[in-house]
């Protein structure tokens, strides 16, 4: 071997050396590298919803609304891409819900639970339970002079659901960066005192079809509307503005469940969320499909609700119709006019377009129990199957106390898009 060869063998060793003690090596290169072992992340694909894209929106009346100037007033806005539903929450997957929270009581109720580190208890899924009559479940069903023909039925006022919210806006309004000089012993502020729990009792009001109206037979929508499987595509109804809430919590934790790494929550769309959505990409849209009426060339209706005077079966559908019934708009979401009305996050206030930021807008308030009536007010959006035309106009607001049940109005999810905006990568 010739004195090169060597001197080259020589430095190939080196640098193979080199190389092998910097992977080893802990981060003391002086470099700033930023932390090396976080997790790899991809944005998700959330089943049953369709991308939203960022982009701006002309709030205010779609048409000549002479009644509505002054609660409407136009203003242009920018909206951060989301993903949204592509249809109304249906019985069958609010069903999921219901299930979860039976068999969560049930198993805590015979004692099926795991014991963690920390001292924390969860449910023991793996599981069985056993339902048959007689057994030890036997207390989640009517009993006694509750039973209605012999029947065995589920005692329904027993599922209640607990569920947590942040309150970042009033941590944000409490905390004073200079004064409490970004001290984590501070006894200032307790963060306890920003984590709300509530337990909502999340079955559907399902006898509001029958409370909505008073001299109408309804009673057996009341029956079957939830669990008949004939219903199992049509949109959950008799859902509270709190119900939602926890519905989105808990789907949440659902996908946090068999994620390594948590996503943004589902919520609820604030309403200029749920406008910009609705307009399908077609700024100042009196409706989703972009047009200025209800009927196509054909003379065909585009949605659910009611045409005339109560000729409410015209368009297909004496009450609600299937969640993807109808056209979807051109972001792919159906129903966005007509068959239930749906909520939003936000409080309604008539003149709130006169103080709304134009950087996502949003105005929310958690109303206490004991708030006067007019503080629970939450925006509801798209009009429904008993309503004219008028309310299905993606620019019409209207408004619903939280606490309250109807059998027309609903909800869908959506779930910020965390990064830059999918088209930008385009």
């Amino acid at each position: 071997m010739t004195g090169a060869n060597m001197k080259t063998n020589q430095i190939l060793a080196f640098i193979v050396m080199t190389l092998v003690l910097g992977s080893c090596a802990k981060q003391e290169s002086g470099q700033l590298i930023g932390v090396l072992d976080r997790p790899k992340w991809s944005p998700i694909n959330p089943y049953g919803m369709q991308y939203i894209p960022s982009g701006t929106l002309h709030i205010g009346p779609s048409d000549q609304d002479v009644n509505s100037s002054l609660v409407q007033r136009p203003k242009q806005i920018s909206i951060q891409g989301f993903f949204m539903d592509d249809t109304e929450i249906t019985n069958n997957e609010y069903r999921q819900f219901v299930h979860w929270v039976k068999d969560s009581i049930a198993h805590m109720t015979v004692g099926h639970t795991v014991e963690h580190d920390d001292g924390t208890q969860s449910v023991d899924w793996e599981q069985e339970l056993d339902w048959s009559p007689g057994g030890e479940l036997d207390g989640m069903f009517y009993q006694g002079d509750e039973k209605f023909a012999g029947k065995r039925e589920l005692d329904t006022r027993q599922l209640v659901f607990d569920f947590q919210w942040y309150d970042w806006k009033g941590a944000a309004r409490d905390f004073d960066w200079k004064s409490d000089n970004n001290r984590f012993s501070n006894e200032k502020h307790n963060r306890a005192d920003y984590i709300k729990k509530e337990d909502v009792r999340i079955y559907p009001d399902t006898l509001t079809w029958i409370r909505d109206f008073s001299y109408s037979y309804n009673e057996p929508m009341t029956r079957n509307y939830f669990w008949h499987p004939a219903f199992d595509d049509y949109p959950v109804v008799g859902i509270a503005w709190k119900q939602a809430n926890a519905f989105c919590y808990w789907r949440t934790n659902l996908w946090n469940g068999f994620e390594a790494i948590n996503t943004e929550d589902f919520r609820l769309p604030t309403e200029h969320e749920w406008e910009y959505a609705s307009r399908g990409g077609h700024d100042l849209a009196p409706y989703p499909w972009g047009g200025y009426y209800v009927r196509n060339a054909k003379g065909c209706l585009l949605a659910n609700f009611k045409p005339g005077r109560g000729d409410y079966p015209a368009d297909g559908g004496l009450y609600t119709v299937r969640a993807d019934a109808y056209f979807p708009n051109d972001y792919g979401l159906f129903n966005m006019s007509g068959n239930v009305a749906e909520w939003t996050s936000s409080a309604y206030y008539e003149n709130a377009y006169s103080f709304l930021h134009d950087l996502q807008p949003d105005i929310r308030f958690d109303a206490k129990e004991d708030d006067p009536t007019a503080w629970k007010r939450k925006v509801i959006r798209g009009g429904s199957w008993k309503d004219i035309a008028y309310f299905m106009q993606t620019g019409t607001r209207h408004w619903e106390f939280e606490d309250t049940t109807k059998c027309y109005i609903g909800f869908r999810c959506v779930l910020t898009f965390l990064g830059r905006s999918i088209n930008d990568f385009k």
